[in-house]
């Protein structure tokens, strides 16, 4: 049997509904169970201005994604990534729609196992003041460099990951995975 490999996903994005808003820039880290063994990373084209609060906030510009590929131009590349493998990410459904949403317009049926660094790490490490990213790698002391970027927020929560399978003694992570497959067949 094929050992389980870990998607771990970050995106940035012009707003915040799947449906409404677009990707601006995708990180797209690759983890065997025990370490890093791919990492890719791109700006994306999101065909719609970017507005001033999430400028603000990430620091892309429309100028930065205006050479940048459109999705439909990765999209090959984000599902052969993605394809087999578990959707891993901080607030993953956040992530999971709108890369299943982009995938869908680029004509792409595509579903996977997802696991939430975030519910994950309140059952592994109970009891911290707070699960945001940023809190959370400050509490646990992992570099977070380039925050509210796809690739500084990836690497971040790749690290974030590693520790959590390494501190797993319970197989919570494993759990998490299974309780979502059925999940995942639901509409």
């Amino acid at each position: 049997m094929k050992k389980q490999e870990y998607a771990i996903v970050d995106i940035e994005t012009t707003g915040g509904n799947a449906s409404g808003s677009r990707i601006t820039e995708i990180a797209i880290i690759i983890h065997d169970g025990k370490k890093i063994v791919e990492r890719w990373e791109t700006l994306v084209n999101p065909q719609k201005e970017i507005p001033p609060a999430i400028f603000a906030l990430t620091g892309i510009t429309n100028e930065m994604v205006s050479t940048a590929p459109i999705f439909d131009l990765v999209s090959d590349k984000v599902l052969e990534l993605l394809k087999d493998r578990v959707f891993v990410a901080h607030n993953v459904n956040f992530d999971y729609s709108f890369v299943r949403n982009e995938l869908e317009l680029a004509g792409f049926k595509w579903t996977a196992k997802k696991l939430c660094t975030v519910r994950a790490a309140r059952k592994i490490k109970p009891g911290l003041p707070s699960y945001s990213l940023g809190r959370l790698c400050n509490s646990l002391d992992i570099p977070l460099e380039n925050a509210h970027r796809a690739g500084g927020d990836a690497n971040a929560t790749a690290i974030l990951f590693s520790r959590l399978l390494e501190w797993d003694d319970t197989k919570v992570i494993e759990t998490m995975i299974k309780k979502t497959a059925t999940d995942q067949r639901l509409p």
